[in-house]
Order: C-alpha cells, then structure tokens, then sequence
C-alpha cells in the first residue's frame, strides 16, 4: 500500500479525512497547538479502513500526521491536558460553519464525551501518513453499526 496524502478545503473533503482518521488513537502527549502559526496537529495511529474490506487475514494501522491549518483558537472539553500519557480515540471531524463566510468551527468527536473545538478562518487540512504500518488483529467496532 501507498502512503496515504489527503487535503481538505472544504467540507467534501474533511468528510473524507474524517472517514480515514475515525477510529485513530493519540496521546494527549501527540497534539500540539501553535497560536503564532496558527496551527493545531495530531500524530496519530490510524486504522487502514482503505484496506479493512479486502480479505486477509488481519488489519493494519500507520502513523499519521493530521494537521489543521489557519486556526484561530482551541477549545478542549472532557481532555485531562496533564496526563499526557491519556489515550484518545477520534471518532469523526466535523464543520460548523459561522454565517456565509469560509470561517467556523471544526470539532474533532473523542470516544466519551470528550471533544477538540477549533476555530478555523477556513477549512485547511493536511493528512499524511509519516511512518510505519503494523498489523493489528482486531477492527474497531460501533454499537448499532
């Protein structure tokens, strides 16, 4: 398998990074948030879901970098930012748009009830795999799906 590169400009896209990061696990420790740069990242371990449906026998996950460009603030609920070993699990990325211009909110859904608000002047969004894939024999399940 290639390497995965995405970007977003809209909210089209960010449906399709958000269906190739769900289920990605983190650290509190693997975000950062640059306010001069106005950017907020993730490295995190992503599920393949590109390959879950082809029959083999087991899945896959690879490092990834998510990064979300042009943001102007962020909000964190349910997210205990001392413990940096704290694993979160990212279920989808969603857009709120705010009025008629480009600008909104982009909200990252964590398994709980935990959550990350960012305040975007645009919807800019970068999603690369940066290392190695590793077998993994389980697939991440939804209750009801």
């Amino acid at each position: 398998m290639t390497d995965l590169k995405l970007v977003a400009l809209d909210s089209e896209d960010l449906a399709v990074v958000s269906a190739h990061m769900q289920d990605s696990v983190f650290k509190v420790a693997d975000i950062a948030w640059s306010p001069r740069d106005e950017q907020f990242s993730i490295a995190a371990n992503r599920f393949v879901w590109e390959e879950a449906g082809k029959k083999r026998k087991g899945f896959e996950r690879r490092r990834a970098a998510l990064a979300f460009k042009r943001v102007i603030a962020v909000r964190s609920v349910g997210i205990d930012q001392k413990n940096r070993d704290e694993v979160l699990s990212l279920l989808a990325i969603r857009f709120e748009q705010k009025g008629d211009g480009p600008d909104g909110t982009i909200e990252l859904a964590l398994a709980g009830t935990a959550t990350i608000a960012l305040d975007v002047e645009c919807i800019e969004v970068q999603l690369a795999d940066i290392g190695g894939a590793w077998e993994t024999g389980s697939k991440p399940r939804h209750p009801g799906a």
